[in-house]
């Protein structure tokens, strides 16, 4: 065999093993009764929890809480199996976090009644959503 074929050989086993190892850090999204079993378990690895803002019937926000030198706040988020949890973040206040469609928080509980979140993600309702077209003659 020559030495350009064992050395491509070389480097394709070599991302094989770390494609592989990638593979055990790969997160799913959980639901905060998942969180909170995984932490009473002893894991702390960052968890991901799906949900949205709490929210009145009206569509508003409710439930922030945002800290007096503005560098934190609390919120109150609904996962998708419907259970509510406080949640803080010791960031200031993403923008447009008020609109957001659906959250995503990263990060764990350090209480049973506190999830900590180390990373918000959002999804913001789009400007180029598409409305109701009305061409003429129609």
């Amino acid at each position: 065999m020559k030495k350009g074929h064992i050395l491509g050989l070389g480097i394709i086993a070599i991302a094989i093993v770390i494609i592989v190892s990638m593979l055990g850090d790969a997160s799913t999204y959980e639901s905060f009764a998942t969180a909170k079993a995984m932490k009473e378990r002893g894991e702390d690895k960052a968890i991901h929890v799906v949900g949205q803002l709490k929210k009145t019937d009206s569509g508003q926000v409710v439930g922030i809480e945002v800290n007096e030198d503005k560098t934190s706040f609390y919120f109150m988020m609904v996962d998708n199996d419907g259970t509510e949890q406080r949640v803080f973040y010791n960031e200031p206040v993403p923008a447009d976090f008020h609109r957001s469609e659906q959250v995503v928080v990263i990060g764990g509980y350090k209480s049973d009644e506190l999830f900590m979140a180390d990373k918000i993600l959002m999804k913001c309702p789009s400007k180029y959503q598409e409305n109701e077209v009305n061409t003429a003659g129609m």
